[in-house]
């Protein structure tokens, strides 16, 4: 039985390509594909202890991260401005929200497959798959060497 609604999370790096495909073709011309890439707030990577007002920096980041958004849609003309999401979060929450507000039934997201230290700090992906609303597919990415 084929998915109805396939939610992609990206990072907007080239490394999103094989993620993308990859959702595509599991879509093909039935399921309904929407994206989603999360800002996470600078305050968090600083522990919450910051000095200074980010506000500035942090709406840069969030119109970067629009700019590259469209920039990928276009390059996927079966992509849907209007099934494209972008917002200011935790990165498992807002995707795990976002899928059960869409009725997702499948998330999509890449993965290192990272072992060891970074394995023990977590990732995105595996973040996500722990009390996902829905099935979870993690495309293994290829290091760059």
């Amino acid at each position: 039985m084929p998915y109805e609604h396939i939610l992609v999370a990206v990072d907007l790096t080239e490394e999103c390509d094989p993620v993308i495909k990859r959702a595509l073709g599991l879509a093909g011309d039935v399921s309904k594909l929407s994206l989603v890439h999360i800002v996470e707030p600078m305050a968090m990577a600083f522990g919450g202890d910051v000095p200074m007002d980010l506000s500035q920096l942090q709406q840069q980041q969030f119109d970067q991260a629009k700019e590259r958004l469209d920039r990928l849609i276009t390059k996927y003309p079966t992509l849907k401005k209007e099934h494209s999401h972008l917002t200011y979060g935790q990165p498992r929450q807002e995707i795990h929200h976002l899928a059960k507000e869409q009725n997702c039934d499948l998330i999509v997201v890449g993965s290192h497959g990272r072992h060891g230290l970074a394995l023990l700090l977590g990732s995105t992906a595996n973040d996500v798959l722990h009390s996902a609303p829905c099935d979870v597919l993690a495309v293994r990415l290829l290091k760059n060497t």
